[in-house]
């Protein structure tokens, strides 16, 4: 007999698969013709599944689906069913240790919980793994420059896409919610030289959602990372993470929620016993996995859930 974790499982993959799988999502290249800083020489973009954890180190214990060998970073957009759109857009940002992409657990089924919401889940693709100029110990640089421009690339094709310009925010797992957390502060300077007039539209997120992210600390000091610094025009900020997480400890969260909070930046962390890391979006029996209701309730408290304004 099958347990009810089990059975809350698959109903949520199936859930997931069929909004994912309902049409073909459009497929957008990031840079057009060279993109910054990339020499393309680390082999062909390539699907690997990531390695087979134990409930120490993460929640979600089998093998997931990866990508890795990324040199020309794209958008998937998801768009929810019509009557359920609210106009609200969030790029999503899958974590690998700026490594790889969980492009599955942190990255597809996220859009999939959005869609559910009302979101276009705009899934960004950005290039992994480090470079040989990218220190181990430290984000690899060119995530970012990827992210701010997929930021200015949604708000230009805003019309376009059915988005409101002023309700994009930005969604991130592990490294990836460092990625988001450092587009959400790095908005004042663009980390690469502006190509085109995409380049002049603000790279600032409406909001960001770092979940079980890594790089906001130092390993021993209680303060944020050389290289973060918290604005005062910082967008809202909603933070998730697992108490016995040791992949990244749940102090990185904690640490950025002060210096938000110092700042005069609306944010809220939510930090759940008994749980470690990578555990996404999926339903379960756990408390974790309500995370994403007191997200959606976030959301709607802040004003990115109502419903558009119709002519």
């Amino acid at each position: 007999m099958r347990s009810a974790s089990t059975v809350f499982l698959l109903a949520w993959m199936c859930a997931a698969w069929s909004v994912v799988g309902a049409e073909s999502p459009l497929v957008v290249e990031i840079w057009p013709g060279k993109v910054p800083e990339e020499t393309g020489n680390i082999g062909p973009e390539r699907f690997r599944m990531s390695p087979a954890l134990d409930r120490k180190q993460v929640e979600v214990t089998e093998p997931t689906q990866m990508i890795t060998d990324v040199i020309k970073p794209t958008l998937t957009i998801y768009r929810p069913a019509k009557d359920k759109d609210s106009g609200t857009a969030m790029l999503i940002c899958p974590g690998g240790g700026y490594w790889n992409l969980y492009w599955q657990l942190e990255g597809e089924e996220v859009a999939a919980w959005l869609n559910s919401i009302g979101v276009t889940g705009i899934l960004l693709k950005y290039r992994v793994p480090r470079r040989p100029d990218e220190p181990k110990t430290e984000p690899a640089r060119r995530p970012l420059q990827d992210a701010q421009r997929a930021v200015s690339l949604v708000r230009s094709k805003a019309k376009e896409w059915g988005i409101d310009p002023q309700r994009i925010g930005i969604v991130g797992f592990s490294a990836g919610g460092h990625l988001a957390i450092a587009t959400a502060t790095r908005f004042e300077q663009r980390t690469y030289e502006p190509i085109d007039e995409i380049d002049k539209i603000s790279c600032r997120p409406d909001f960001a959602i770092p979940v079980y992210s890594g790089y906001l600390k130092p390993k021993d000091k209680d303060e944020l990372a050389p290289g973060l610094r918290v604005p005062t025009n910082t967008p809202p900020v909603f933070l998730a993470h697992g108490s016995d997480d040791i992949i990244s400890p749940p102090e990185h969260s904690v640490v950025m929620y002060l210096a938000l909070k110092k700042a005069g930046v609306p944010a809220e962390l939510h930090i759940y016993a008994n749980t470690t890391h990578d555990f996404g979006v999926r339903a379960s029996e756990r408390p974790y996995s309500k995370w994403t209701e007191s997200c959606a309730h976030w959301l709607r408290d802040q004003g990115f859930l109502k419903p558009r304004e119709r002519p």
